[in-house]
């Protein structure tokens, strides 16, 4: 039975349901997060390896958690808190029926995307997968961690994509332990339709080799270019700040997302992977935008005055605003900076259902950091520049209209 079914919200966890909010912007979000159902994994796998399967047990407590090789991963919700009161936020929802369905549930979520008019999404996994495929690719059995993969692309293709092909960008992952295989699944994806790759943002901490090992790396960036496939590399993917001693993890860690998002790019441009593909497309998931100026500004000085960089036939941060994609919950205070980055270079997430989501309110969120930029300009940073990228169609009227 699917532990995932009938679920009923709590109406002493969850909020009225809220009505659909005024559309003031034709949003695509470049950063949602999706919650696997118990049923992900099931009949996808080949059958020597489908009773090895990850799947939901009932801890002593009445929690539902993922089981898989022996190991137990904990809090199946991942901060999957839309929707719910705020005092009953500081603990995760440990069953799904805690959880909204529109983080579980494909229709669910589209209803939900249309209370924020939001048009179209980019969903990562969560848990199970650790965001970008790591408990699969780290996996003791090999063979497994390459079917969990498979299984894990058909599943988010068939259930989650496909009965909704306008309003969901299709994102995969890769079993990056194998290089070829890692390859192998980009094109496999790509030739029915997925956009993008879940990748992490700094490898050699998840115990992967390093972006210089080009041995290792050069058959999936080569994958990601040839087939237009956009590299995402989300926050939190390679682990999360090293915290001192008696710190409050979840603040400073919180606090600090955009620290490693500027730390993972700066890896990347230095890797000369980018500079190496001009076609490479980068998107660098929940980071925010308030370090990528001075990023940009760093490299443009360090070749001036210092003359690192200076054996590349193209400067550093060049191939950043080449190469590079941006995007912001809002940003109220640095989105003066978008002239330096490149209007063309930012894109909107809603984070749905993170605690950072600024669903149902997301139009009214963009209306107050925003509404003073020109029309043309928020067209671009609500949706077009997110449609380019993606390759994903925008609906007839694109809103807001004007110059």
């Amino acid at each position: 039975m699917d532990v995932t079914a009938g679920a009923q919200l709590d109406p002493e966890l969850f909020l009225p349901e809220p009505e659909p909010r005024e559309v003031f912007y034709t949003v695509i979000s470049v950063d949602d997060h999706l919650v696997e159902p118990a049923h992900t994994f099931e009949g996808r796998l080949p059958t020597g390896l489908q009773d090895r399967a990850p799947r939901i047990v009932e801890t002593p407590e009445g929690h539902q958690v993922w089981e898989f090789e022996g190991d137990l991963f904990t809090q199946v919700g991942m901060n999957a808190v839309a929707g719910r009161r705020p005092e009953t936020v500081a603990y995760e929802p440990f069953r799904f029926e805690q959880m909204r369905p529109g983080c579980y549930d494909v229709d669910a979520r589209i209803a939900d995307m249309d209370v924020c008019g939001m048009w179209a999404s980019v969903n990562f996994p969560s848990m199970i997968t650790g965001f970008c495929g790591r408990v699969f690719f780290a996996a003791k059995e090999r063979e497994l961690g390459q079917a969990c993969v498979r299984a894990w692309n058909d599943w988010f293709h068939e259930e989650w994509y496909e009965p909704h092909p306008e309003r969901i960008i299709p994102l995969g992952i890769a079993y990056l332990a194998d290089p070829q295989v890692a390859a192998e699944e980009i094109r496999r994806n790509a030739a029915r339709g997925f956009k993008a790759v879940s990748l992490p943002e700094r490898p050699h901490a998840i115990g992967l080799p390093s972006l210089w090992d080009r041995d290792h790396w050069d058959p999936i960036i080569e994958a990601c270019a040839e087939t237009d496939t956009v590299a995402c590399l989300h926050v939190g993917s390679s682990g999360l700040y090293s915290y001192p001693d008696g710190a409050p993890r979840l603040q400073l860690g919180a606090t600090l997302f955009g620290q490693l998002s500027l730390s993972a790019c700066a890896e990347w441009v230095w890797s000369g992977h980018p500079l190496r593909h001009p076609d490479l497309k980068i998107a660098m998931s929940e980071g925010g935008i308030g370090w990528v100026a001075m990023l940009l500004d760093r490299l443009e000085n360090i070749v001036d005055r210092s003359g690192y960089g200076l054996g590349w036939d193209m400067r550093p941060a060049d191939v950043m605003r080449r190469n590079f994609w941006f995007c912001t919950i809002d940003d109220p205070s640095t989105i003066d900076t978008r002239y330096a980055i490149g209007v063309d270079r930012i894109m909107v997430e809603v984070d749905y259902p993170h605690g950072d989501s600024t669903w149902p309110d997301t139009q009214e969120v963009l209306r107050r950091a925003w509404g003073h930029l020109p029309a043309k300009e928020l067209r671009a940073l609500c949706s077009e520049n997110a449609a380019r990228l993606f390759r994903h169609p925008l609906p007839q009227r694109v809103l807001p209209e004007g110059d």
